[in-house]
């Protein structure tokens, strides 16, 4: 089964009259979606009782659940305090996570920094070696969700994920293609770019990571740093297009978690993007 939902709550879940995220599973299955991301990404200052009720909710109304951890983790840090916090917050997502039913926590893995790109990459390794190693083994059934980041200062491209991905079973790829995009300068036309970032995940992560990819999208607006914002599919001078990325899902029978991250439309989109892939799986479009 594929999955679609908004990353946290869309503008129009708020102006229908709803406060609390403990009512977005079933204002989610209600309008036909079926997945959503818990945004952390200030800190996890979630109670216990929130995600056992969460999760609860999510069992009843069947939304598959995630958690974005908070951006203030940094892997490639080489400062021994932020890599502590970094670890911390780890920890702190993870437990959430166990608590909400969520089996999927997204993590940037931070910024280059003053000194070189590999470094930052290597001490990004050796982080999530010991994560790994001290913490995901007392939380079976959890993957951390590397992703792909917008900025070219960043971490986060497409190789780099992969092989960070590579260091444990524990680690599997959240591709952002709105990210790829941006710190490619507009660097995903059509289809032919679409299948080349699959191609080379299945090549080094096996078929089957494809096959239940975590992806993140939006159209995004980016200049010679890379990203800048996030956009809508309303703004429609910006890409990625999603109907290229919708024919491959459909032709191939992928079943993704797709996270919709346009800036305040997040639910609108989820639900263009799930109209898109049924219109294909149905043939009312013909492949682009």
């Amino acid at each position: 089964m594929i999955h679609f939902g908004p990353a946290g709550n869309a503008n129009s879940f708020y102006e229908a009259g709803h406060k609390s995220s403990l009512e977005i599973p079933e204002y989610l299955a209600a309008i036909g979606l079926n997945a959503y991301e818990y945004q952390c990404g200030r800190g996890v200052n979630v109670k216990r009782d929130f995600c056992l009720q969460l999760a609860e909710k999510a069992r009843e109304y069947k939304i598959f659940l995630s958690l974005h951890a908070p951006y203030f983790i940094n892997l490639g840090t080489p400062d021994p305090k932020i890599m502590e916090s970094s670890l911390g917050h780890i920890g702190k997502s993870l437990t959430a996570a166990k608590d909400m039913n969520a089996t999927r926590i997204v993590v940037h893995p931070g910024s280059v920094g003053k000194g070189s790109r590999s470094e930052a990459l290597a001490r990004a390794e050796r982080l999530l070696a010991q994560t790994a190693k001290e913490l995901m083994p007392s939380f079976p059934g959890i993957s951390l969700c590397l992703e792909t980041m917008g900025k070219i200062n960043q971490l986060g491209t497409l190789d780099e994920v992969i092989g960070l991905c590579q260091l444990d079973k524990c680690f599997m790829p959240a591709i952002d293609f709105g990210h790829l995009h941006a710190r490619g300068m507009g660097a995903i036309k059509g289809r032919e770019e679409f299948e080349e970032v699959l191609d080379r995940i299945a090549s080094s992560l096996g078929a089957e990571v494809v096959q239940n990819l975590h992806v993140h999208f939006s159209a995004i607006e980016f200049a010679k740093g890379g990203e800048i914002r996030h956009r809508t599919f309303a703004e429609s001078e910006y890409g990625p297009d999603f109907e290229p990325l919708a024919a491959i899902i459909a032709r191939d029978g992928l079943t993704p978690v797709i996270i919709s991250e346009s800036a305040g439309a997040q639910t609108e989109d989820a639900l263009a993007m799930k109209e898109l892939v049924q219109r294909y799986r149905i043939g009312e479009r013909e492949d682009v």
